[in-house]
């Protein structure tokens, strides 16, 4: 399984999801502009001193990314907050591409496109709630998504 962030913005989510990815031993995939430097020290407080263990990839573009892993469509789930199903309904896949984009826009249209059966979101009671941190939601998938290889 592989998280990857399109774009992202805030080095501290950059930083803490890293360091997730290290404890579940996870590939970080990450598509440029960056909104930061990945030697700021923001993204290695958040990352801890384990920051350096991360299996780190990075692209110029989603184009690039998709020409050169070729994912199956099937392996392809992308979070955004209007996803059309939940992030309990797929069973997901080991060889998983987990797809998130960036803080204040989410993932673009031409990511999107013709993937709308690909698309989940994670559940919110409370309608004030416009957005959750990215960080924090992307910990949450991951551990969904990996529910049955951690013993779930």
């Amino acid at each position: 399984m592989k998280l990857v962030l399109v774009t992202p913005e805030i080095p501290y989510n950059t930083g803490a999801i890293g360091r997730t990815c290290v404890a579940l031993e996870l590939e970080l995939i990450l598509i440029k502009p960056y909104g930061f430097s990945l030697d700021e020290k923001a993204v290695r407080r958040a990352g801890q001193d384990y920051w350096k263990h991360v299996q780190l990839c990075e692209y110029d573009t989603w184009q690039g990314f998709m020409d050169d892993r070729n994912p199956p469509r099937d392996s392809l789930y992308f979070f955004e907050e209007h996803g059309a199903q939940s992030v309990y309904a797929p069973d997901y896949q080991h060889d998983a591409y987990l797809v998130f984009g960036c803080e204040s826009k989410g993932l673009p249209a031409t990511v999107l496109n013709g993937m709308d059966d690909r698309v989940f979101h994670l559940p919110m009671r409370n309608p004030l709630v416009r957005s959750l941190n990215l960080a924090n939601v992307a910990t949450a998938v991951i551990y969904q998504a990996m529910r049955t290889q951690l013993g779930g």
